[in-house]
């Protein structure tokens, strides 16, 4: 089986070609400053070129579904349904958290993939490995730094650009028991992504970006909802 496997849920496109027997055929990670909808189909047609395939010949369409940028997500679902479609195969969206914990690389003892919300606050999920199964323990959450590692008794190693970003609040919080990856681990993988899917399918027509929270935009509109209702 060939997968394409699409993801820009973070400010770094990382788009692959996966094969179920093969591995990796080929995997293209981006970060430049244009946006992903300038970059994305540029980027997938280079690396059907790199790798000698054609598009036809892939037989599933893999895409991080979220959280991370509001944006992002929406064109990478976006693109991936619009390939889906045309090209009649089937889609799965992964969750980005879970792609990211899968950089652990089995360590035992508690994991948090976590992606920058700014002001202090991440996207997150809580992870440990069982008989070498990855496993996640919470659910796919939002919150402040502070909350999230306080009270902590045992060793966590963070990952993502959520750890990155607050690698210095969360050293001031936990000291020696806070664990990072290198830099370079903290880069979601869309051949990650593509195994990840392999025995997994979704709807076409009902999948959808996970925000984790709501959009500026879906606030104001249930704001607006709100005070519409006040006056009725």
């Amino acid at each position: 089986m060939l997968v394409l496997a699409i993801d820009t849920s973070t400010k770094i496109g990382t788009v692959a070609l996966y094969d179920s027997t093969e591995g990796v055929i080929g995997e293209i990670n981006l970060n430049v400053k244009q946006n992903h909808s300038d970059t994305i189909m540029v980027v997938i047609d280079t690396l059907f070129k790199l790798s000698k395939k054609e598009i036809k010949d892939i037989d599933k369409i893999a895409v991080s579904s979220g959280p991370g940028s509001f944006t992002g997500i929406r064109i990478g679902v976006a693109v991936a349904k619009g390939l889906a479609y045309s090209l009649e195969k089937p889609i799965v969206g992964i969750n980005e958290l879970d792609i990211l914990a899968e950089l652990a690389g089995k360590r035992t003892g508690k994991i948090i993939a976590m992606l920058d919300a700014r002001k202090e606050r991440v996207f997150y999920a809580i992870y440990r490995y069982f008989d070498s199964n990855l496993v996640r323990e919470s659910e796919y959450l939002d919150g402040e730094i502070r909350d999230i590692v306080k009270d902590s008794s045992e060793e966590i190693l963070f990952l993502g650009d959520g750890a990155e970003a607050n690698k210095t609040l969360i050293t001031e919080l936990m000291g020696e028991k806070a664990i990072f990856n290198l830099k370079s681990n903290n880069i979601p993988r869309s051949s990650i992504l593509a195994e990840l899917s392999l025995n997994k399918e979704d709807n076409l027509f009902t999948l959808e970006p996970f925000y984790v929270n709501k959009t500026q935009a879906e606030r104001e509109k249930e704001n607006q909802e709100k005070l519409k209702n006040t006056y009725i």
